[in-house]
């Protein structure tokens, strides 16, 4: 159960093509963000739609079939865990932002089979 402990998994769509780089070091790197949607009713009875933005990253390997495979518009299926990359910001402040390192991923299909 060690392993649960940082899990995350969600499936949605994502909102561009993998950024795809090969670092100086030889290491590959595939950057993309993933759109999850939640949907409830408010008191009004009105259907209201949330969507969730989520930074994803995959390495080496798995990152070159990230590029391959993973489009715009495309529906995945990930699970990896959280993490937090930090940069700069103009006033020179140290921001964090969250991140899933993708240890897994599948393309769903909304259609259904025959």
């Amino acid at each position: 159960m060690n392993n649960l402990k940082n899990s995350v998994q969600l499936m949605g769509f994502l909102g561009a093509d993998p950024d795809f780089k090969k670092l100086e070091n030889g290491s590959t790197l595939a950057k993309f963000r993933m759109a999850t949607n939640e949907y409830y009713t408010n008191k009004n009875g009105d259907r209201v739609e949330t969507t969730y933005w989520h930074n994803c990253v995959g390495w080496g390997k798995q990152a070159e079939v990230m590029n391959q495979l993973l489009k715009k518009g495309k529906e995945v299926l990930i699970r990896g865990k959280l993490t937090y990359s930090s940069y700069q910001d103009k006033q020179g402040n140290t921001r964090q932002v969250p991140e899933i390192v993708v240890n897994e991923f599948s393309l769903t299909s909304k259609k259904a089979s025959a």
